[in-house]
């Protein structure tokens, strides 16, 4: 039985890679649909950024203006995409000058901070996500469909919808922006360690450990909300894909 106190960790490391897959495999989708309607593949990147820019927007601004209040000093900022040499696509990027781990990190995490945010208010009160789940969780005939029926009636549904989207599939952070992270996990547990060996579990386990978990529930259900967008438009996006190839007689590796 997990400990209450551990479960937000597990829904969110239960979360983190099917996010990570479902992200990879719609963006893979919708750049194939686009290559394969405009058969050009400068185009395609256009219009596949112009799908995510509000995303883009928010990551790259994010990044920026972090690292502002935290002092320092930016270089060129650019929403326009390019390809990189290892085949993988930049929408966007902020440069920054080297600083110290922990000013790295927040701007790093900046982007899942804000997103995590908007991602949050879309899902729940302007797409009335919890309700859904709450309706498919008590299995009751009919209270899925009108769950979703008033889901559907509610102002602006599919903006917030897009939106939110746009935003939770540019939210995480890209590998140059975790490279501070792994330094400063090592000295955040080496801290850990020498606490619990001087006797301060117990302390932590009842003070710390409520508001961790409470922090760590509240991002899986950002990623829990960004997943099931991704989930639900994967089918049609795939099966407009592979319709696309079949008329076209073309096929996108």
């Amino acid at each position: 039985m997990m400990p209450e106190e551990m479960q937000g960790l597990m829904w969110l490391l239960l979360l983190l890679g099917p996010l990570f897959l479902a992200q990879r495999s719609l963006h893979r989708e919708v750049q194939a649909i686009f290559l394969l309607i405009t058969r050009r593949m400068d185009f395609s990147i256009v219009l596949f950024a112009l799908v995510f820019f509000p995303g883009v927007l928010l990551h790259e601004t994010s990044h920026y203006l972090m690292a502002r209040i935290l002092g320092v000093r930016t270089g060129r900022f650019s929403l326009l995409p390019r390809p990189l040499p290892n085949g993988r696509l930049q929408l966007g990027y902020v440069e920054t000058r080297a600083s110290d781990w922990v000013r790295e990190t927040l701007i790093g995490a900046a982007p899942l901070l804000t997103g995590g945010v908007v991602v949050a208010y879309a899902g729940v009160q302007r797409l009335g996500l919890t309700g859904a789940w709450d309706a498919l969780s008590s299995g009751t005939p009919g209270a899925m469909q009108l769950a979703l029926s008033a889901m559907l009636e509610r102002p602006d549904f599919w903006l917030w919808f897009y939106l939110t989207l746009a935003i939770s599939s540019t939210m995480l952070p890209s590998a140059s922006d975790r490279r501070a992270w792994l330094p400063l996990g090592l000295v955040a547990a080496l801290l850990l360690g020498i606490s619990l060996a001087a006797g301060a579990g117990p302390w932590l386990l009842a003070n710390a450990a409520p508001w961790v978990n409470r922090g760590l529930e509240a991002a899986a259900l950002v990623l829990a909300i960004s997943l099931g967008l991704h989930l639900v438009l994967l089918p049609p996006f795939w099966l407009a894909r592979r319709g696309l190839s079949h008329l076209s007689g073309l096929e996108v590796a």
